[in-house]
This record gives C-alpha cells, sequence and structure tokens, in this order.
C-alpha cells in the first residue's frame, strides 16, 4: 500500500473513531442527563454549592455533605430516582439548570417570585429568614443600624438582596463573597462590620467558632423564606416525582430525623 493510500485509511479510521465517541456521548447525556449502566435509569445531577455548612459543604475527602444532601438522597429514595451530586458555584447554580448542565439544584435556594420565572420549584421542605451577625461588642440593634457600615454577604443569595435595598446595588460598602462562611471569617477579622445570611447558616458557624466573639441580631422586618428543590421550567414529570419524595420523608419520620441531626429537635 501506497504511503497516501495509508494515510487516507488511518484517517478514514480516526475519523470514524471520533464519530462513535461522539455519539456515544450524545447517548450517555441525552436531555442533559446521564444513564446508567443498562442505558434504561436516567441518573438526574444534583447542583449544589457545597460552602453552605450545615446545609451543604465538603467533606476532608471532597464529598459533598449535609442537611440539604441527606433530604435530596431520601427524596430520591422515596421517588425511586437515582442522582448524583456536582459541587456547583452559587453565583451561577441558576444557569446551569436553565442550561440543562443541571437537573436538579438543591443548595438551600429560597423560592421568590424572580427564580420562579426561570425554575419550578417543589413544595418548601424548610423554612428560614435573615438574621445578622456582629461582633459581641457591636453596637447594632437592627437591620436600619447597617445603613453606614461594612456589610459582608454572599453573593446572588437573598441575603445579598436585602442588603441592596437597604444600602443600594451598587454601594462600595456591600463586601460580597463567594460563601457565607468567608463572609463570616472577614467579620471575625474586623474586614466588615457586620454578615447578612439566612439563619441557620450563621448560627451554625457562631456555634461551631465560639472564640470569634460574635452574636446574631434578628429584625422584624426580615420576612420568613422558604427553601425549594428546583428542576427545569416545565419538568412536570421530575417535579411530581420530588414533591412526592418530599411528601413521604415528612410522612414518616425521616425529614424529621435529618433535621435533629443538624439543627437539634423542631421546636412544637
Amino acid at each position: 500500500m501506497s504511503m497516501k493510500r495509508r494515510a487516507f485509511a488511518l484517517a478514514l479510521v480516526v475519523a470514524s473513531g471520533l464519530l462513535l465517541s461522539a455519539c456515544g456521548k450524545k447517548e450517555e447525556t441525552a436531555s442533559g442527563r446521564s444513564v446508567g449502566p443498562d442505558g434504561s435509569q436516567p441518573v438526574y445531577v444534583v447542583g449544589s454549592d457545597a460552602a453552605y455548612a450545615p446545609f451543604e459543604f465538603e467533606t476532608d475527602n471532597r464529598q459533598i455533605a449535609g442537611f440539604d444532601i441527606d433530604v435530596m438522597k431520601a427524596v430520591a429514595d422515596k421517588a425511586g430516582i437515582s442522582i448524583r451530586f456536582i459541587n456547583t458555584p452559587f453565583e451561577g447554580i441558576f444557569n446551569s439548570l436553565v442550561q440543562g448542565d443541571r437537573d436538579i439544584l438543591i443548595s438551600a435556594i429560597t423560592i421568590t417570585d424572580e427564580r420562579s420565572k426561570q425554575m419550578d420549584f417543589s413544595t418548601p421542605y424548610f423554612e428560614a429568614s435573615q438574621l445578622i451577625a456582629v461582633p459581641a461588642n457591636s453596637t447594632v440593634q437592627k437591620f436600619d443600624d447597617l445603613k453606614s457600615m461594612k456589610v459582608g454577604v454572599q453573593t446572588a443569595t437573598t441575603g445579598d438582596e436585602v442588603v441592596q435595598k437597604l444600602m443600594g446595588k451598587n454601594n462600595p460598602s456591600v463586601k460580597r463573597f463567594e460563601g457565607t462562611p468567608l463572609a463570616m471569617k472577614e467579620l471575625e477579622a474586623g474586614g466588615v462590620d457586620a454578615v447578612v445570611a439566612d439563619n441557620g447558616v450563621v448560627v451554625n458557624f457562631i456555634a461551631n467558632n465560639p472564640n470569634a466573639k460574635l452574636r446574631t441580631v434578628t429584625d422584624g422586618s426580615f420576612p420568613k423564606e422558604y427553601y425549594g428543590i428546583a428542576v427545569r421550567k416545565g419538568d412536570a414529570e421530575l417535579l411530581a416525582k420530588i414533591n412526592k419524595g418530599i411528601d413521604a420523608i415528612k410522612a414518616d419520620g425521616t425529614y424529621d430525623a435529618i433535621y435533629e441531626r443538624y439543627f437539634g429537635k423542631k421546636k412544637s
């Protein structure tokens, strides 16, 4: 065989291999979802930002763990669906769902009217509210006292939104962080005067960092918030399965057991 014919044959083999590889990849990620070994059971990809303890965090071996993770696993088990988690920064987490890179989001996501335009939410699975963290010797008594201070928030959270309303969207005194624990560390170091974030995360940080000498301030202007599990807009079948799973874990005591593991017994 001539050198030209040999080169041509080799090119055909390489091209065929690339084509088969591309086809195989497409089948494995049909509709943005990976499939199990038998090719029939979809594996739903769950996005969660593992920087929001105790709701989601990374263990020493880089596994995602936390309240939300345990809830999602229990919901999936009751719903009869397979899932796998991918650590996804909160700042881009909604786009990852809309673009099809994730099928489900669970990441202490507050259900809001604005977010509901982009995605569909399950029935609520957790009640929360904003909480202010300040140094123990701070004079802050209410939310309005923060107007002239440096305030830390996690980017794109409802804490960020309420502080924007108080201080202005482009106010340089609003300091944004990738995660609330980072904002709390900055508060401990004196880089900001206060942090506004979801109560569960703030309380967890202070409880686990007693030497930080921080305290919390509640404010009646903060409305109650409800966390939901998000799916792509119009994915009614998956949403129905998730809601069925939430109902089931609340009915049989599984949810209460998970809640108690992270927050203690629920107040009646």
